[in-house]
């Protein structure tokens, strides 16, 4: 399905594309241009990210990562191994997660020290992504308004925004990774799609299973010894980060995320039986799956890209941590431009199909993935900026201002959630109860944290995190108690 099939398929190609006729393969033409892209591409970078400005300015951030990824960019700017107190005191962030790609936002810090520059920075890489999964659609497809209209689908799937919303994560990077592989993989530079996909072992740990099933489709197609060598890699990648480089990093000398498929939300070991069954015993699960491939028409379950997905679904359906398996927070980003390259690869296929419904449904299955596209991020969370409440200043706003310039610079301060970010660039911040053999100068605290429960008695819960210090009330704002150590 990669390949264009006929010389009758061969005649829907653009005249703005040339065929080459030694492989019978759509190459790009110059009569292509990326300007109508990139004009999308800057609507849909504004969007992300004046969504992800409104919610740190309002102290909405979802969860701890965009503090850690703050102490760790933070780091690696200042030429510092990338320590992450937020974890744990001195805790080295390589030694959890492998993700040594976030260095390359170092530069970005020397301009812009703010957790702010990881929110444009997600914003702008996805966006990017976009306007490499638009281009191609429309060399591929030989039709700009399909281009247009895949390029907008895109840009408001529910995985991206999800992201989005979840503020800075490192899949930023893997997302225009992912759709230049796919791209090469469509227009049949197979050397391409090999160069693109190799660095995303330096993405996260995983993505070295994506690597080698983008060999294992390289295989498919014929390049039996790139695609050979290509899943090889991925795989020697794999199994060298988190045997080696994550262990050898890590205080406890092994990569902890294996806890998530062996043991249960409860802390309880799973058999090995029990981890397959249960991977396909949720209907979370499955209905992340039928969004995953019905944002497409379903029309990416015809082309072989689709299994380029699979190691990333592969981990999710095996966890036992119920985060991991719906629609919500960050995961299926990467997916995004797996599916509707895929997508636009299905569509070609059944251009020559000897089925005529469907040769006619590929005809309107674009216009009609956009619609859809479109009426489903009414219910996602882009939609908030249509609401004029969400840039109203409200009372918690300000009370979290308060609790944060009561903390004064360079001191250290243990706090929760919802300051945490606030306070990593001129401070050094632990999370509530991972200050194990510090007592920090400061404890600020949202009383009313999503992540725990609530906290009736601040003093008494100092006491109990350090009993060897003593803390008193400096500082009280609504919902915020700001504690300094006596």
């Amino acid at each position: 399905m990669l390949d264009v099939q006929s010389g009758a398929a061969e005649t829907t190609v653009a005249a703005d594309a040339v065929v080459d006729t030694e492989k019978g393969r759509p190459e790009a033409g110059p009569g292509t241009p990326l300007r109508p892209y990139v004009a999308v591409a800057a609507v849909l970078c504004g969007l992300y990210f004046l969504y992800s400005y409104v919610q740190y300015e309002r102290f909405r951030t979802p969860s701890w990562d965009l503090g850690i990824f703050e102490q760790s960019v933070r780091a690696y700017s200042e030429l510092r191994a990338p320590i992450v107190d937020i974890k744990g005191p001195g805790f080295l962030i390589l030694g959890d997660h492998f993700s040594p790609v976030t260095a390359l936002l170092a530069p970005l810090y020397w301009i812009w020290s703010s957790p702010l520059a990881l929110l444009f920075a997600q914003a702008a890489l996805f966006a990017a992504s976009a306007v490499v999964v638009g281009h191609t659609a429309q060399q591929v497809l030989g039709s700009r308004a399909a281009g247009l209209g895949i390029t907008v689908a895109y840009g408001l799937s529910w995985g991206l925004q999800e992201a989005v919303k979840s503020d800075f994560h490192e899949i930023a990077f893997a997302v225009p990774l992912l759709a230049l592989t796919c791209r090469a993989l469509l227009l049949s530079r197979w050397t391409a799609a090999a160069a693109w996909a190799a660095p995303l072992v330096l993405v996260k740990e995983d993505m070295g299973l994506t690597v080698a099933m983008v060999g294992a489709v390289l295989f498919l197609r014929g390049r039996k010894r790139l695609g050979g060598a290509l899943a090889g890699f991925g795989v020697g990648a794999f199994a060298l980060t988190v045997l080696v480089l994550i262990p050898t990093a890590s205080r406890v000398g092994q990569y902890d995320y294996w806890a998530k498929i062996e043991k249960s939300s409860a802390g309880t070991q799973v058999s090995f039986t029990d981890v397959l069954l249960n991977s396909l015993g949720s209907d979370v699960k499955w209905e992340m799956l039928l969004f995953l491939v019905g944002i497409t028409g379903f029309l990416a379950l015809r082309s072989p890209l689709l299994l380029l997905a699979l190691p990333t679904l592969g981990w999710r359906f095996l966890s036992q941590d119920p985060n991991h398996w719906g629609m919500l927070w960050h995961y299926s980003a990467i997916l995004m431009p797996v599916v509707f390259l895929a997508l636009v690869d299905g569509v070609r296929s059944v251009r020559t199909s000897p089925q005529a419904w469907l040769v006619s449904y590929g005809k309107v299955v674009v216009p009609v993935v956009t619609a859809v596209a479109i009426v489903l991020a009414l219910d996602l969370p882009l939609r908030e900026l249509l609401r004029s409440e969400t840039y109203r200043t409200d009372v918690r706003t300000l009370d979290a201002r308060r609790a944060v310039e009561a903390v004064p610079e360079g001191t250290s301060v243990e706090t929760n959630v919802t300051l945490m970010a606030h306070l990593t660039a001129d401070h050094t911040v632990y999370w509530v109860g991972g200050a194990k053999g510090v007592s920090p100068d400061y404890l600020a605290l949202d009383l009313d944290s999503g992540w725990s429960q609530p906290i009736t008695d601040p003093v008494q819960l100092a006491s109990q995190l350090h009993p060897e210090a003593r803390y008193e009330v400096s500082a009280r704002a609504g919902q915020f108690v700001v504690m300094r150590r006596a």
